[in-house]
């Protein structure tokens, strides 16, 4: 069955970084685009970026130019990295796979201190 997992949050002061790992399982990994959300507290889940299967990316304007997105097929696994973090990117953040429906991970809590 498919199986996404995140890893790698945590708490952070605003201007750190954070990278965070989706590691998936349960179908054919390269072949499939993969997308990054985030939900605040009180807030609609929201796309934060993905990567195609050829490695094209595309990023909400809030994130553009601090946060990268990669993915090492060798591994099953995609990246997200988080640099000049705000206290507005605090939240969960899940990644998420489309194959016929949604499938999504548990999260990883990001907390971002001002």
């Amino acid at each position: 069955q498919v199986q996404l997992v995140e890893s790698g949050g945590g708490l952070v002061q605003a201007g750190g970084s954070l990278r965070l790992s989706c590691a998936a399982s349960g179908f054919i990994f390269s072949i499939n685009n993969i997308n990054w959300y985030r939900q605040a507290p009180g807030k609609q889940r929201e796309l934060v970026g993905g990567i195609t299967s050829v490695w094209r990316t595309n990023y909400a304007d809030s994130v553009k130019g601090r946060f990268t997105i990669s993915r090492d097929n060798a591994k099953n696994t995609v990246y997200l990295q988080m640099n000049s973090l705000k206290p507005e990117d605090t939240g969960v953040y899940y990644c998420n796979v489309r194959i016929g429906h949604d499938y999504w991970g548990q999260g990883t809590q990001v907390t971002v201190s001002s």
